[in-house]
């Protein structure tokens, strides 16, 4: 039997970002809903046709989503709260866009954005997909919800696909990973003893996707490399047990990925499934067992090609793996190891990058071209695309032998660290008198996480700079006074510690790879964070090292405007290393602690320069923990080492933050504390302060600023709700603690969003100063 190439998803903003023009066009009015589905039906169907192109057995259909594809399955099952039922049919974009972004009667975002009836919603919570740098809209369970087919979106998109002549794999989270994803609706409460009721809704859907041709439907199972207890694996069998037995003439490859199967092998292959996909990228080591364990009747979907990376394949050394395995099975596929939504889309739209690093380098029509070589080589020989091999392998050695990837002397310095480098002089609690004294800070101080809003002007300004339209001195110029009138502002509202706005970054990951050696840049290479919001990665290549300051001069000139403290803003090491794309040739710690010794001779330099408060974002550190718990001590030390060598060669006056983005803290306080940070902040306004519940379990000493406004909506709060946010917080910390504070940077923001939401936060943090004082 021949082996099959077939793919688990495709990006979907497109290749120049067409989802997200459309979408931030409807959103603001000036296109209308007409034009939006316009724009995704081109982009599907042209996805749908270049992957049959590169001669894909196996196209996926249902992987399009206007936001995300767990908010696409809670709103398919009906899971949509009482609060947004009353905003539109529940398969209305005016719910769907709602639940992703809030909605506000009096925001200037109508159009696609929100809902009738003047309702003020908060958007749903949002947290990282498993260990990647996407975001998800959290499902919320309560033991009433009804569960009902509320859209058909997976067969809609099938009979679209089908209607071009092009048959596909229909996508869909399954039931399991999607209610293990779910938070309860009230404490308590358990989401998966809803299966039951939600398994119906599940058997309709595969019956309408058989009805309407799909010979397979490919199963998102992640869940399945997770530690999972008896019921959750009782769950599984539970689950397909039922569509074996009710859905019949339907064949489930069920797609597990980003880890092994592990101590859940044995469940995986009992399941009465036609086909399992395997990662063999991230856990190479399980091919051999599931090969021996997996019946033979089993299609077995093999994922060889690194979906979450940017580098060629060794394509000879694949082979080498998975050769005598498809000579004793009759049923193989291969395929990414997950769906190709983490990779830019094509290296082909690259024309500055060094050619010698882009020749490193594939996207994810290049891994798909992979792929199809592969298909070939394993169903004709390796002589019939042997010149493609050659080509590949020189590639593959002329990057290991390239003097572009070693620095003798970042090796060495890195060698002579000791411990010592990692500590700092004087304790937690000696030191915050030390700050206080020279801060003189009044109880709850204000301020922001970084970033000003990216304007319209400050994009055109960056652009116009980029195609030498603009000189070195108009732009710097531009970006002085918007500085400038970022400061006057903060001073006039009342904020207690400034930031420069950070309008001369493009990014708070490339902005510093642009500076530090070992990085390269695309100009393409976009990927889907959440919603319309698509970053750009880094590619760390080489050795990493700082050549000069980075920040120094823009922190210097922003404290020359205002007596108040100004933040030297950066970013920590773990966040540099998690949202780059990270070379594959020397471990993950290594580079990381290349980056914080870059970091650290930044820290240094501030400090130096005159900065009382120095700022090191970790937005990533809770992201990097690997799934499975018996790995995470070893990730934590090292990450947690890499941000206190960055942190930790400065005076005991000299206050460090950090940040954090949406994350399970309970997994990691004990790192968290162990990173010696005197002030951290962290998301907290989604969950209503509900993060807060680790800090104050394990009676965290040092200071916290817990998100009091959503920067991820349009929304503005208003100064009551902030006010009950911040009460709330001090039920959990005592008000020596605590600052205040958006959730996170407010560059994705507009100022008509954040000048009264900010106003509304000083607002708060004065009455509960005055309600302190009272006492």
């Amino acid at each position: 039997m021949p082996v099959y190439v077939s793919n688990l998803g495709f990006p979907r903003i497109g290749p120049r970002r067409e989802l997200k023009t459309a979408l931030e066009s409807c959103w603001s009015g000036k296109t209308g809903r007409d034009a939006l589905l316009e724009t995704a039906r081109t982009l599907r169907a042209a996805t749908w046709r270049r992957q049959q192109a590169l001669g894909l057995d196996c196209v996926p259909s249902g992987d399009f989503s206007f936001y995300d594809q767990v908010l696409d399955t809670s709103v398919m099952v009906g899971a949509i709260p009482a609060a947004y039922r009353s905003l539109g049919a529940p398969d209305s974009l005016d719910v769907y866009f709602a639940m992703a972004r809030g909605t506000q009667a009096e925001s200037a975002e109508s159009g696609c954005s929100h809902g009738r009836g003047g309702a003020d919603v908060p958007a749903q919570e949002m947290t990282k997909w498993f260990d990647t740098n996407y975001h998800y809209l959290v499902p919320e369970i309560g033991p009433r919800q009804r569960f009902e087919l509320t859209t058909t979106k997976p067969v809609d998109e099938f009979r679209e696909a089908k209607a071009l002549g092009i048959h596909t794999r229909p996508v869909i989270i399954g039931p399991v990973t999607w209610l293990l994803l779910a938070k309860p609706a009230q404490e308590g409460f358990e989401p998966l003893s809803r299966l039951s009721d939600l398994l119906p809704v599940y058997v309709e859907l595969l019956s309408r996707l058989r009805d309407a041709g799909a010979d397979w439907v490919q199963i998102d199972e992640p869940a399945l490399v997770l530690d999972l207890d008896d019921a959750a694996r009782a769950a599984f069998r539970t689950a397909y047990t039922e569509f074996a037995e009710r859905v019949s003439g339907l064949k489930l490859m069920l797609a597990t990925y980003f880890g092994g199967l592990g101590d859940n092998l044995d469940t995986a292959v009992a399941l009465p499934v036609a086909g399992l996909h395997v990662d063999l990228v991230r856990a190479p080591e399980q091919l051999y067992a599931v090969a021996e364990k997996a019946p033979t009747n089993l299609t077995l979907s093999l994922g060889v090609v690194d979906g979450r990376n940017v580098w060629k394949t060794d394509l000879a050394a694949v082979l080498d793996r998975i050769e005598p395995v498809a000579a004793r099975r009759t049923k193989l596929l291969i395929a990414p190891s997950c769906s190709l939504l983490h990779a830019p889309i094509d290296l082909a739209l690259e024309t500055k990058l060094d050619p010698r690093v882009k020749d490193w380098l594939a996207f994810g029509v290049q891994k798909l071209e992979e792929l199809a070589l592969l298909g070939k080589a394993l169903n004709n020989g390796r002589e019939s695309v042997a010149e493609a091999l050659a080509t590949n392998a020189a590639s593959i050695a002329a990057r290991r032998a390239s003097p572009l990837v070693r620095d003798p002397a970042v090796r060495a310095r890195l060698a002579s660290v000791d411990a010592g480098w990692s500590v700092r002089s004087t304790p937690f609690a000696e030191r915050t008198v030390m700050q206080r004294a020279i801060l003189d800070l009044p109880p709850l101080p204000t301020t922001t996480i970084g970033s000003f809003p990216q304007t319209a002007e400050v994009r055109k300004a960056r652009a116009a700079h980029g195609k030498g339209v603009l000189d070195d001195a108009g732009y710097n110029a531009f970006l002085r006074e918007e500085t400038a009138r970022a400061i006057r502002w903060q001073e006039e509202i009342g904020l207690d510690v400034l930031v420069h706005g950070e309008f001369e970054r493009n990014d708070m990951v490339q902005y510093f790879g642009e500076q530090l050696s070992g990085f390269a840049f695309t100009r393409g290479g976009w990927v889907q964070s959440y919603g319309s919001r698509c970053v750009r990665p880094p590619i760390i290549y080489g050795d990493v090292s700082r050549p000069m300051p980075m920040t120094v001069d823009w922190w210097r000139y922003a404290q020359s405007l205002t007596p108040r403290p100004v933040k030297g803003m950066l970013t920590g090491p773990v966040t540099i290393l998690q949202w780059s794309f990270v070379r594959d040739d020397q471990s993950r710690a290594d580079t990381c602690r290349q980056i914080a010794l870059a970091i650290r001779d930044e820290v240094t330099d501030l400090e130096a320069a005159g900065a009382k408060i120095i700022q090191i974002d970790e937005a990533a550190l809770r992201e990097g923990l690997p799934l499975r718990r018996a790995a995470w001590q070893h990730y934590l030390d090292w990450a947690v080492e890499a941000f206190r060598l960055a942190a930790s060669g400065v005076r005991p006056e000299t206050q460090v933050h950090t940040h954090m983005c949406y994350s399970e803290f309970n997994d990691i306080i004990a790192a968290i504390g162990a990173m010696d940070a005197d002030v951290i902040s962290i998301e907290t306004a989604r969950s209503k302060m509900e993060l807060l519940d680790a800090f104050a379990t394990c009676s965290y000493p040092n200071e916290i600023g817990p998100g009091v406004y959503d920067i991820h909506s349009p929304r503005v709060p208003s100064t009551a709700e902030m006010e009950a946010l911040l009460t709330k917080a001090g039920e959990s910390l005592s008000a020596t603690q605590l600052w205040v504070n958006p959730d996170c940077g407010l560059k994705t923001r507009k100022w008509e969003d954040v000048k009264p939401a900010l106003e509304n936060m000083v607002t708060a943090a004065a009455a509960l100063r005055a309600r302190i004082r009272a006492y």
